[in-house]
């Protein structure tokens, strides 16, 4: 009598997909001198809403943090690099003296959307074992697994 193998842990089997995405992210990353933290940074200021008034769009530092789930200060040395590469500027809020925002330069829209699309590029890549119908499931049921798991706020 021949038993059926185990089925793999799901959790496992999650684990090790995140796990090789986050190293041929952060590989990817590497030769632009970033992080997948300072990627995500990066990503937060060039999503930042536009400010209403027709001023500078831009995050406060503790936006910043916030998004990130980091401390301020953490979020403080993340900005001091990408300031230091002409990546973002800190510019005085426009209707907030005592505020300051953090806006992307032109140099980081334009890495920004460089590493977007090699993102996405690497993306199709390593999903490219699946058929269209495989990756449309798959994204279903981790939409459900997402949905049913939310992060609090």
């Amino acid at each position: 009598m021949s038993e059926e193998p185990a089925q793999p842990e799901l959790a496992e089997q999650l684990h090790r997909i995140n796990h090789r995405l986050r190293r041929r992210w952060g590989s990817q990353l590497a030769p632009h001198g970033m992080s997948p933290h300072y990627y995500r940074a990066l990503a937060a200021i060039a999503h930042s809403p536009h400010a209403e008034d027709g001023g500078v769009s831009g995050l406060k530092l503790r936006d910043i943090a916030e998004r990130l789930r980091i401390a301020p200060r953490s979020a403080t040395e993340v900005i001091d690099r990408l300031e230091e590469r002409g990546l973002v500027q800190r510019v005085p809020h426009s209707k907030d003296r005592r505020a300051t925002l953090v806006v992307i330069t032109d140099e980081g829209r334009k890495l920004h959307e460089e590493l977007r699309a090699e993102r996405q590029r690497s993306s199709e890549e390593f999903f490219a074992v699946l058929d269209d119908a495989d990756r449309r499931e798959l994204s279903r049921l981790l939409g459900k697994l997402i949905e049913a798991h939310s992060r609090p706020s």
